[in-house]
């Protein structure tokens, strides 16, 4: 088959993917296709943790006719019993002959093994068509697999000055329903949504998903060193909720953990919590990807510790005044060499706003 096949299917696939979105974790997304005389025959996407893998979904679909077809896949399937039996044995009984995949999937206990299996098997195997297409969509789970850390995305609302909130704290709103709207695909595809307790305590905020079952919220994660958030608070009133902190001198430990909040400690690092260490206890947690949606100083603290790995800043076409507060508190910088590049991947008008997606260049 030729590669400008192998590339249409193989599209077939991460579009396949997408529509897992948000919903698998801690899982991958994943679409596969099966393909014979160049029809597909059978087709599926990973829905959820625990339930059938993409290519099996393809491969029930195409029944007997899967004998000596082409199955792509957007990952590589794995040869390990976790939740569900190994695809490659599947694959091997379905009689498929050529398995072609996007990317080989960075989780040690796959990683090339699933490949290596279906070669030792007699199975073409065909790498790394569409692969940086396809490994966009598992951004978080690579770089939990990889550097054992969430990929964090940080959303911010800002005026075309750079500022984020008047000085008396008012925010509401900068952007407009467009904008906040497009927000909810962002929390939706998110394994945690993470705040300060700052923001808790200025605007009492929910920073749930829209028309979401409340079982299928993100979790939300609120960065609070001293436990000094009130126990009214509106976020905690839902389920999902961690508290990362490091000391309880107001004694409210144990309130909250009978509210039904998860408290879970931090070490300090200058008097505030850890955030390194508070990400490492993120992607512990098996959370893939973390939108923050906080104000300057945690926005700062994490852009400054090379914790953030992309920006969505949503720019309203209004002037706030150079009194109102920045999108980031970060120290000052005395040389250009000090400069924190970014690169831009997407820009494009939601309502009257614009929308910048850049991406952190680090060393």
């Amino acid at each position: 088959m030729s590669h400008d096949l192998h590339t249409e299917f193989m599209a077939l696939a991460i579009s396949l993917a997408k529509q897992g979105l948000g919903k698998t974790q801690p899982n991958p997304v994943v679409g596969a296709i099966a393909v014979k005389d160049s029809v597909v025959i059978g087709s599926g996407f990973h829905a959820k943790a625990g339930k059938d893998h993409a290519e099996v979904l393809a491969l029930k679909e195409a029944g007997a006719g899967a004998k000596g077809s082409t199955l792509y896949i957007t990952l590589e399937p794995c040869g390990h019993v976790g939740k569900t039996p190994p695809c490659v044995d599947l694959i091997l009984s379905s009689g498929v002959t050529k398995v072609v995949v996007a990317s080989s999937d960075p989780n040690p206990l796959v990683n090339g093994k699933g490949l290596a299996v279906l070669r030792s098997h007699g199975i073409e195997v065909v790498e790394d068509v569409l692969r940086l297409q396809a490994e966009a969509l598992n951004t978080g789970f690579f770089s939990r697999m990889t550097k054992n850390l969430p990929y964090v995305r940080s959303k911010i609302a800002s005026s075309i000055d750079g500022r984020t909130a008047l000085a008396n704290g008012d925010s509401q709103w900068i952007t407009s329903e467009a904008s906040r709207q497009d927000v909810q695909q962002w929390r939706a595809r998110a394994c945690a949504i993470l705040t300060g307790v700052g923001t808790i305590h200025k605007d009492n905020p929910r920073l749930n998903v829209r028309n979401l079952d409340e079982s299928d919220q993100p979790f939300r994660v609120i960065a609070d060193t001293h436990l000094s958030i009130d126990p009214e608070a509106q976020i905690l009133k839902q389920k999902n909720i961690i508290l990362m902190f490091c000391n309880d001198p107001h004694n409210k430990a144990s309130q909250l953990e009978a509210q039904g909040v998860r408290l879970i400690p931090i070490t300090s690092k200058d008097n505030r919590i850890d955030l390194e260490v508070l990400m490492q206890q993120l992607a512990s947690l098996a959370f893939n990807e973390v939108l923050v949606e906080s104000g300057p100083t945690l926005n700062g603290q994490l852009l400054e510790l090379g914790l953030v790995d992309e920006l969505i800043i949503y720019q309203a076409p209004i002037i706030m005044g150079g009194n109102a507060n920045p999108l980031f508190h970060h120290p000052i910088m005395t040389s250009m060499e000090q400069k924190i590049r970014l690169k831009q991947i997407d820009i494009r008008q939601f309502g009257e706003d614009l929308r910048m997606i850049m991406q952190v260049i680090k060393a």
